[in-house]
């Protein structure tokens, strides 16, 4: 998708059959490649090489989505008035090459992967590259304070909860929270972890002491090591279901003040990967922009990222923690991984980028110049092995539509691996199954992947998306709300989980589900995140350090290897109940409903696209209508900008009429942001806000934009905003 090189410099050398940006040639010289064992000269002959044989390939793939989606919404057309019949759906599909024959059984072959992707389930952070400051608050997301999380978040009800003076007795409920989750999930023989006197390790063992009587676990190997004397260990390491709580002990600390064991904190094991995003939650359009993210990554591989900021009138640094030392229940030395494993999202196969120009005078692909760029950074990780200690590369490959497209990236890293003289598979692959295509074809878009394929997932945003726009002819969609408990939405998520079952994905790769996205609302995701375990998933996402810390807790109460095992037996879900087309055959929503759905979408999307164009922010917390914040990428775009283009498109609404809640939910929207000083009022002038316009584009270009994706009217958009800012 080209933009003819809208970039903010026209400044460009020429290397190797390619017009390379400045900025990135001197970063790739200077500082990608220092300290490797690869020359610039390999690299740009490399790339060069790769890019020519590659793009077009690339370009072959995006026009055969064109083809497929042309025919299918003249299918529907055809059909259009008459009741989906499934038989004669599947065999046109089949009939037209979007519907694939299943192979036979096979396991995924995927080796030298680590451990918190193979054997530690746990809670998995998604944030955007671009930020440092987030990044590394995510890298080191690993270990989060408990009591600071409950303390700070709605779980604990009590008078003072957003009170910046210090509660006693909230301080005493997280205390209780936490010793009565111990006595379910790490118990006591004989006595309970309320009003414990002391600990101890005594011959390799954890004593703990309650009125003048020695008591020990129920079992005994959940206790790991220690800290300090074994007599007044300063901290007691325990673990369960491979993850570890670190009890914190120091009497003399404030939060210890009335805790008879002088307990001061519970560390939990939380983010136990992360995945460091170049996609929907960065709003990266040229050189400039890429260089930021790649420099990041960068820092992250080489252990080096670090940065200063002011916070409440202080000076701080953040950098990369180190791993956590302790002394074995033996006696030995032993150490605890420090930060997340951290994973690398590139873009998808769609978007070009204007910082590298073709010989034929193209954009390069931007998903096959992130291929290259973040390889090359975690190649000094493969010298350290600070993030893989099993020397792997983790790549997390977004918007990939069926087969042929997952064939294709391991066709990509191949390349890359032998540009870079790198062992074959280094690099690893998660499938994100967020397209239609992909969804009923993904036993064999896994097959094309076996030997490296690590991570599959689901996402109700984008493949909701996915869906509306692959069936835009079809009808007027459901309700957005509606969808969650729709059929095809629950085949979707059971078949996801099957497929990588059936595939041996079981202590082998990861199975995950999708963001909590309210991240003020920690009580309500307890309650409901926990599903995402009894799904099958051995990670899920959440939104932040304190949601990682919470949702943590769920994998010490289910162990997801054993409800893995329970899923395999359970009947498979359906391909008939995938294809169920989600759209209302006589819709009877009244006037006032159909606007209050409208009104939702519009204000989330003009939330997000405000800030989007405006200051380059590709993830944030918006406030929905009702001031409730959601953590917003691009994926909330597609949903709500396709489901507004639907219903216009099959006359529910009209384009006067969302038009009109545009220019409402832009006044309220200007009213959210009345704090930030860098914020650009739409109702001020709808005629010059280029995020204004921006919104509406996506909405009434929306049928017309490739899979109903944002990025090119965004990026498009953000390029000459930024063109005229300079």
């Amino acid at each position: 998708m080209s933009f003819k090189h809208l970039e903010m410099s026209s400044n460009y050398k020429s290397v190797n059959n390619l017009k390379v940006s400045e900025d990135l040639l001197s970063f790739v010289d200077n500082e990608l490649l220092k300290d490797t064992e690869i020359s610039p000269e390999k690299f740009w002959l490399g790339l060069s090489e790769a890019l020519h044989d590659l793009a077009p390939k690339n370009k072959e793939l995006i026009k055969k989505r064109q083809i497929l989606q042309k025919k299918i919404d003249e299918w529907h057309v055809k059909n259009k008035g008459k009741d989906i019949k499934l038989e004669e759906y599947k065999k046109f599909l089949q009939e037209i090459g979007y519907l694939k024959d299943e192979g036979p059984d096979f396991k995924i072959e995927t080796d030298n992967v680590d451990d918190e992707i193979t054997k530690i389930a746990g809670p998995q952070l998604v944030v955007p590259i671009m930020n440092a400051r987030y990044t590394l608050n995510a890298a080191n997301a690993r270990w989060v304070s408990l009591y600071d999380s409950l303390y700070g978040t709605n779980i604990i009800e009590s008078d003072e909860g957003g009170s910046e003076r210090y509660d006693p007795l909230r301080g005493q409920e997280v205390i209780k929270y936490v010793r009565e989750f111990f006595d379910k999930y790490i118990p006591i023989e004989g006595t309970s972890w309320k009003n414990i006197a002391a600990l101890k390790v005594i011959n390799k063992d954890l004593v703990i002491f309650k009125d003048d009587y020695e008591y020990k676990l129920k079992d005994k190997n959940k206790f790991v090591g220690h800290r300090g004397d074994a007599n007044k260990p300063s901290a007691v390491i325990i673990q369960n279901n491979n993850l570890h709580f670190e009890i914190i002990i120091n009497p003399k600390a404030f939060s210890a003040a009335h805790d008879i064991a002088g307990i001061s904190d519970v560390i939990a094991e939380s983010a136990v990967s992360t995945i460091c995003d170049n996609e929907d939650s960065v709003a990266a359009v040229d050189a400039n922009d890429k260089i930021v993210c790649y420099k990041n990554w960068l820092g992250l591989m080489k252990g080096n990222l670090r940065i200063q900021f002011e916070k409440n009138g202080k000076n701080l640094e953040r950098k990369l923690n180190p791993d956590r030392s302790y002394i074995s229940k033996e006696g030995k030395g032993l150490k605890l991984h420090g930060r997340s494993l951290l994973l690398i999202r590139n873009v998808g196969h769609l978007m070009t980028n204007p910082s590298i120009i073709l010989k034929d005078g193209s954009e390069v692909p931007e998903g096959i110049m992130d291929a290259f760029f973040t390889t090359a950074a975690a190649i000094h990780d493969l010298k350290i092995k600070k993030n893989s200690k099993q020397g792997s590369i983790y790549i997390v490959k977004p918007k990939m539509h069926g087969p042929e497209e997952t064939e294709f990236t391991d066709l990509i890293f191949s390349k890359v691996e032998d540009v870079f003289g790198l062992k074959r598979y280094t690099c690893k692959i998660g499938i994100m199954d967020e397209e239609r295509r992909t969804s009923v074809n993904l036993k064999e878009c896994i097959r094309t992947l076996k030997n490296r394929v690590f991570f599959i997932n689901t996402g109700f945003l984008d493949r909701t998306g996915d869906e509306m726009h692959t069936s835009m002819e079809a009808g007027p969609m459901i309700k957005k709300g509606d969808m969650k408990s729709s059929k095809w939405i629950k085949a979707y998520e059971d078949g996801n989980v099957d497929i990588g079952l059936k595939c041996g994905f079981s202590g082998k790769a990861q199975i995950g589900k999708g963001m909590w996205a309210m991240p003020d609302k920690m009580k309500e995701m307890m309650k409901e995140k926990i599903n995402h375990l009894k799904a099958g998933a051995n990670c899920a996402w959440v939104p932040s350090p304190t949601a990682a810390s919470l949702h943590a807790l769920h994998y010490h109460q289910i162990n997801i290897f054993e409800e893995q095992k329970k899923i395999k037996n359970r009947e498979q879900a359906k391909l008939d109940d995938l294809l169920n087309v989600p759209i209302v055959s006589n819709p009877s929503w009244s006037e006032e409903e159909v606007n209050k759905e409208i009104s939702n979408s519009a204000q989330t999307l003009l939330g997000y696209v405000v800030r989007w164009i405006d200051q380059g922010i590709g993830c944030s917390k918006v406030p929905d209508i009702n001031d409730i914040g959601l953590m917003e990428d691009r994926a909330t775009l597609r949903i709500s900008s396709q489901h507004i283009a639907n219903w216009i498109h099959h006359g529910i609404t009209t384009e006067i009429k969302v038009m009109e809640i545009m220019k409402e939910m832009a006044k309220i929207v200007d009213k959210q942001n009345k704090s930030d000083i860098r914020y650009m009022n739409m109702s001020d002038d709808y005629g010059r806000s280029r995020a204004f316009k921006t919104a509406c584009d996506l909405i009434f270009k929306g049928k017309e934009q490739p899979s109903g994706y944002t990025e090119p009217l965004l990026h498009l958009n953000r390029l000459k905003r930024k063109i005229n800012q300079n």
